[in-house]
């Protein structure tokens, strides 16, 4: 399981933390997951829809929820929460419970979480038994103003604060599962 999440999740405290940008919602956002594991890949189109996103109030309670108790507090705090939008990766969509924007250099960091996960992604990348722990899902891509973004996602994810806040996300799955060329559907 990796610890290590790509660049886009670095700066993931700042995420949670930052003031919302107050973006026009609904919005629907259409991209490509693939992984790559050794010589077997796949891909399969990825749909999230965000009807609304989160408050400064949500954001700093689920900040407080993961400093406490990481991945069960956060799902604890989320199940009590209505669907704001879905996360369809192929066939399966999965209710969105945390949708979260910021600006970026580039355009806006959109990040998105589920009160459970999608799939555990298993080493021959086929879906694999459900570990305890990995409660959640996440995504996390940058939406650019022109021409596609770029991201990833966990589909089985859980979620912790290092010591100096940074938000570490402990991925099920053992490689990258990117989600390229990202655009707003209007």
């Amino acid at each position: 399981m990796s610890m290590s999440r790509r660049g886009l999740l670095a700066a993931g405290t700042a995420v949670i933390a930052a003031a919302s940008l107050m973006a026009a919602a609904p919005e629907t956002f259409t991209a490509t997951a693939s992984v790559k594991k050794g010589t077997v890949s796949a891909s399969a189109p990825v749909r999230v829809n965000v009807t609304r996103y989160a408050t400064d109030a949500e954001r700093a309670a689920a900040v407080k929820a993961v400093r406490e108790g990481g991945t069960q507090a956060l799902k604890t705090l989320l199940a009590s929460k209505p669907d704001v939008g879905y996360i369809e990766l192929g066939d399966k969509r999965t209710g969105v419970k945390l949708a979260l924007e910021r600006a970026s250099s580039g355009g806006r960091l959109i990040t998105v979480v589920t009160g459970e996960p999608i799939l555990h992604l298993g080493a021959k990348l086929t879906p694999s038994k459900a570990v305890a722990g990995f409660d959640v899902a996440l995504a996390m891509f940058e939406v650019q103003p022109q021409g596609p973004g770029v991201g990833d996602i966990s589909p089985a994810a859980k979620v912790a604060l290092d010591d100096s806040g940074a938000l570490v996300v402990d991925d099920y799955g053992q490689t990258v599962v990117w989600l390229n060329n990202i655009a707003v559907q209007k």
